[in-house]
Parts: C-alpha cells; sequence; structure tokens
C-alpha cells in the first residue's frame, strides 16, 4: 500500500548554525510511500527557491519519476521558505546555510530513524543541499543527483541574485523589511527580471514560451510578476541568503578537496541554456567528483529545464538519470 502524509513537522529547539548561533525552529516535511522494514529505500528531496513540500509532486508517486511503489520519498520544505519556519511566520531570521539545512535535515532523519539514503536529488536550491549532503556525510549517501544547480553559488550567480535583489530593495515600501503591507512594486519588478534569468535566449526568440500555454513575451513577465507579488519579500531575500551562502568546499580546504571526497554515484545534470547554472560550471564540478557523470539536459527551457512537471521530454531525461542511480547496473 501506497502512503502519502500530511504536512508534518519537526521542532528543532535549538539548531547550531555555521555562524555560532542558534535557530528554534520548526522543520516542515511531507513522506510518500512506505517505509521499509529495514529502512533502507529513502530517497530524500529538498525543496528548492519558491518552491515546497508539493513542488516536486509531479515526480512523486506510483510508476512516477520517483515510484512511490518502491521508494520512501521525504520531501523537506528548506527553512526560509514560508512553510518551515522563515521571517514570514517566525520574526527575526538569522543567516541559515546551505550547511545548516543540511544540518536539520540530518536532524530530521535521525528523528525517522533513517540511517542511509539511497538517493539525494534537487533542482536548483535543492541541487546545492543534495551536494552538501554528499559532502557533510558521505557515509549516509549511495547516490546524488543534483539538477541544474551547483555546490558553490558562483561570482556570476551572486551578481544575477543581487540584480533581483536589488529590483526588490528599490521598493520603498520594503522599509528595511519592516514593511506594514507587501512592497508589491518591487516584488513584481523581482520577478520580470528574475524572468529573464529563468529561461533561455532561444525560449524567448524561438516562441518556445507558447508550449507553456504564454501567449506573448509581455505574458511571461506579467505571470512572473504576478507569482512574486503573491510571496514574502522576507522570506525571498532569506532563502537568497542561503542560496549565496552555498559552498561545499567552505572550511574543508576548498570546493576541489570537498568535492573529492564525495563517494556517492553521482550524475550531475545541467540544462544546455541555463544561464546561472551553466553548463561550463557543472562541467568542473563533474570532473572533481570521483566517477560522476556529467549528463546535460538538452533543452531550450533555460535554468526550468530541470524544474518538476514543467515539459515531457526533459522530465523523462530526468528519470532515466533516477533509474540509472537506483536501479540497473548500479544496483546494490
Amino acid at each position: 500500500m501506497v502512503a502519502t502524509s500530511t504536512v508534518e513537522r519537526l521542532a528543532l529547539d535549538s539548531l547550531p548554525l555555521e555562524s555560532g548561533a542558534s535557530l528554534s525552529a520548526e522543520l516542515a516535511y511531507v513522506t510518500h510511500g512506505t517505509l521499509s522494514p529495514t529502512r533502507d529505500n529513502v530517497v530524500l528531496v529538498p525543496s528548492y527557491y519558491t518552491g515546497t513540500h508539493d513542488s516536486y509532486r509531479p515526480w512523486i508517486g506510483a510508476g512516477g519519476v520517483l515510484d512511490t511503489n518502491r521508494w520512501f520519498v521525504v520531501v523537506v520544505n528548506m527553512l526560509g521558505n514560508g512553510v518551515s519556519t522563515s521571517p514570514s511566520n517566525g520574526g527575526a531570521f538569522p543567516l541559515v546555510t546551505v550547511r545548516d539545512q543540511v544540518t536539520a535535515q540530518r536532524l530530521l532523519l535521525d528523528h525517522l530513524g533513517v540511517e542511509r539514503l539511497r538517493l539525494v536529488l534537487g533542482w536548483s536550491m535543492g541541487a546545492m543541499q543534495a551536494y552538501e549532503w554528499a559532502v557533510s556525510h558521505p557515509d549516509r549517501v549511495d547516490a546524488l543527483l543534483p539538477i541544474c544547480g551547483a555546490a558553490r553559488c558562483s561570482p556570476h550567480n551572486h551578481v544575477f541574485l543581487e540584480g533581483v535583489r536589488a529590483a526588490l530593495l528599490a521598493d520603498p515600501a520594503f522599509a528595511g523589511g519592516a514593511y506594514d503591507a507587501p512592497p508589491v512594486a518591487g516584488l513584481r519588478a523581482f520577478g520580470r527580471v528574475y524572468a529573464g534569468w529563468a529561461y533561455s535566449r532561444e525560449f524567448f526568440a524561438d516562441g518556445t514560451y507558447r508550449q507553456l500555454g504564454y501567449e506573448s513575451v509581455e505574458a511571461v513577465l506579467e505571470d512572473w510578476a504576478q507569482d512574486h507579488a503573491a510571496r514574502d519579500a522576507n522570506d525571498l531575500l532569506a532563502m537568497m541568503d542561503t542560496w549565496q551562502s552555498g559552498d561545499v568546499g567552505r572550511g574543508r580546504d576548498g570546493h576541489e578537496h570537498a568535492l573529492a571526497s564525495i563517494t556517492a554515484r553521482t550524475i550531475v545534470m545541467p540544462s544546455t541554456t541555463d544561464l546561472y547554472f551553466t553548463v561550463a560550471d557543472s562541467a568542473v564540478e563533474a570532473s572533481l567528483v570521483p566517477g560522476a557523470e556529467l549528463r546535460p539536459i538538452v533543452s531550450d527551457l533555460g535554468h526550468l529545464a530541470g524544474r518538476p512537471g514543467v515539459r515531457a521530454a526533459e522530465t523523462e531525461a530526468v528519470a532515466a538519470a533516477v533509474r540509472d542511480l537506483l536501479g540497473g547496473a548500479w544496483d546494490r
């Protein structure tokens, strides 16, 4: 019998942070499928920027990319995303790094009695957390699938994020984060700027947006503006701070040394047209992980190529990688 739970919460009374501070928080998560008696069928999926436990649902289910007939899938809302403890529901919020997110998730798995993970995968910021898992806990991760992500936030990626941040902060209604009403103009600007990075040049030039139901380029921009206008500004910035903190090599003699310590079977999946988690950066990172395969998703969707449920061809590419990591010749 396949079981799907509702949102559950783990209280973390004093989560130690990299900064030396601590955070009292709740980590929200959902599980799908049935945990085996030996607890050896667990797949961990950390959420991505603006994503929640529901965002991966297109991949999860009986016979799906993450087949709940076989796997017990744990989807974790990262701290700051508005479901787990965040500025919008918890008040003052310190810097929570990618490594801190993994520390919180490790406590969750300990709570669930899970020692080993058959696979850690994620898209975008989910991929950054997956990399951190494989470096922080190589003895607990059998396989790693980072999709359109990176082991560290590159300088170019950092600059992109500072651009969308500036668009939000330019709205006087933001009031240094102490707003009484949402800074809608800033949020809308944030979304419109972000749209230009999320998709590829080809997506706009070739009219691919029509395949996703948009009638025009302006419709794409307006959709992104409306989507972000409904979000909490401080949550967006908290998650962005987490994103920019991503670096598996911090305090570990550099990212080269950290990536070389990964023992998980690894497939690195960038999108061929991603503008900020680029194929070039992914190729370097894959070359540093022992035995890793670089397997780009050939797509004109840009960074969105790896987002769950966008288009069938990209979904099948991800599904094939999952199958290769969880079964077939690499099964053990």
